[in-house]
């Protein structure tokens, strides 16, 4: 059992005069009622609960531990109670742990230095750092961000299988109208554009091809006013931002070829439309790199960031943009405002990660390590038909689940049985007993995407490896 588990039950959380932790089944029928269903998704019946969390592993109420291949959706990159992080959350909680955000407080500010300076090195261009609690709130924060550098233009542009939260304003520019179907819109409905999603793109292409043909179907929106979208008298197009995920995360880590982005900003910069980066899943060494954006070497106008830049201790964002599109004489004070932005709690681990960040060579460690899982990911989809295609990016990983007869149409029941097999805790590996966390994404919903601890040990991705295995020979057999 976990030694987390051993640890007395703290009385005072449980009902006035409980004598015992409520069971499982307790909590689960105080959650059918009690709880709005609004706020999360549950991908399996009944909805899995765990007790504890160390380094790549959840554990349940028994002890049993589940290697987590998904990390809370990259948000705890740095492993489950990560000592050093841990520890600055308590630091801060001793010294100050609350104030008002009309004050400063040093961990504010010197991590808004940290993340502008390393921007401006990576892309050389002065920026500042505007903070919110949450990668929704942040992506609205930067809706206004464009639409007051743009004249209040309020139409953007952004990808098919894109997704950006789902606030009013984030689900307007992600693709699934299942997240706007109730509620109407929030301004305008972005504009959608195909992603190079290769593995279900026209056969016959290159990957490299593929990307240039989306580019060139993009570009002929603005060859002509009836087009749409661009009045060459004026020179001005409609459209103020293009919002991208350099890497599409619920899309199901469809990572696009080295050319695709140089060929879009190029359009972009001719139209005078801004490009907007969210790195709020795959930023902070989740692709080796700090932002993903840098592997394709072009320059944001903004970015936007979020959830392992505290690993997930707290829920801090922000966002990052050209001075010339926020500084205070163009973003005055209170264009946005949410009481716990930038509070000191968030702002104190994030510091101490982003110091962490630079003191440890992740590049290389992430790169390293993503190639040996996707190798181990190669030689499962060699001996299983049900695995359509694999593909990573440093420790952004993704196996494409399809039905055995072609090994291409989408079978999102067969991903489902994986989750669910998982789950079950039931997994062996050389006489011990494992569950396994995995998330499920892409457009068809088909799609295991992989998000291990970046510090997942050399044992532990063998033992992933195995554990897929495993739940892919269960599936294979029904």
């Amino acid at each position: 059992m976990h030694e987390l588990l051993k640890r007395p039950l703290d009385r005072a959380s449980t009902a006035p005069g409980a004598n015992a932790e409520p069971s499982e089944a307790d909590l689960l029928a105080l959650e059918e009622v009690y709880c709005s269903h609004g706020d999360t998704v549950h991908y399996t019946n009944p909805p899995k609960i765990f007790a504890a969390g160390e380094g790549s592993f959840l554990y349940d109420a028994q002890g049993r531990p589940y290697l987590d291949l998904q990390m809370w959706y990259s948000a705890v990159n740095f492993g489950y109670r990560n000592a050093r992080l841990n520890e600055a959350v308590r630091r801060q909680l001793d010294r100050l742990p609350q104030v008002a955000s009309q004050y400063l407080h040093r961990e504010k500010i010197e991590l808004a230095a940290r993340l502008a300076k390393a921007a401006e090195q990576k892309f050389g261009l002065k920026g500042r750092i505007h903070f919110n609690v949450g990668g929704s709130q942040a992506i609205e924060d930067s809706l206004k961000l464009v639409r007051n550098a743009k004249n209040g233009k309020s139409l953007m542009f952004a990808f098919e299988g894109g997704y950006h939260g789902r606030t009013l304003g984030a689900s307007a520019i992600t693709s699934s109208y299942r997240y706007r179907r109730r509620y109407g819109h929030f301004g305008d409905r972005a504009h959608f554009v195909p992603f190079p999603y290769h593995f279900r793109g026209p056969k016959g292409m290159t990957k490299e091809e593929y990307a240039h043909h989306c580019v060139k179907q993009f570009e002929r929106l603005f060859e002509s006013e009836y087009n749409g979208v661009w009045d060459p008298k004026a020179g001005q197009a409609e459209f103020a931002a293009f919002y991208v995920e350099p890497i599409q995360g619920t899309g199901g880590y469809v990572i696009p070829p080295k050319n695709f982005f140089p060929e879009l900003k190029r359009v972009l910069d001719q139209h005078g439309i801004l490009l907007v980066v969210d790195e709020i899943q795959m930023g902070f060494y989740r692709t080796g790199k700090l932002f993903s954006i840098e592997h394709f070497g072009v320059n944001p106008d903004v970015i936007v960031f979020g959830k392992a830049i505290t690993n997930g201790l707290n829920p801090l964002a922000g966002v990052w943009a050209r001075e010339e599109l926020i500084n205070p004489q163009v973003f005055p004070p209170g264009s946005t405002h949410s009481t716990f932005s930038a509070n000191p709690m968030g702002t104190a681990v994030a510091l101490e990660a982003l110091k962490m960040m630079e003191e440890t060579d992740y590049e290389t460690m992430v790169m390293e390590k993503g190639a040996y899982l996707l190798e181990g990911l190669n030689e499962l989809k060699r001996r299983y038909k049900i695995v359509g295609d694999v593909d990573g990016l440093g420790m952004a990983l993704r196996m494409e689940i399809c039905e055995p007869h072609d090994g291409f149409t989408p079978s999102k029941a067969i991903v489902d049985r994986m989750v669910d097999e998982g789950l079950k805790g039931d997994l062996d590996v050389d006489g011990t007993s494992y569950g396994l966390v995995l998330d499920i994404g892409g457009y068809y919903k088909n799609v295991v995407t992989l998000a291990p601890n970046l510090h997942i040990t050399k044992h532990e991705m063998d033992l992933s490896l195995k554990l897929l295995d495993r739940v892919l020979q269960r599936v294979s057999r029904e």
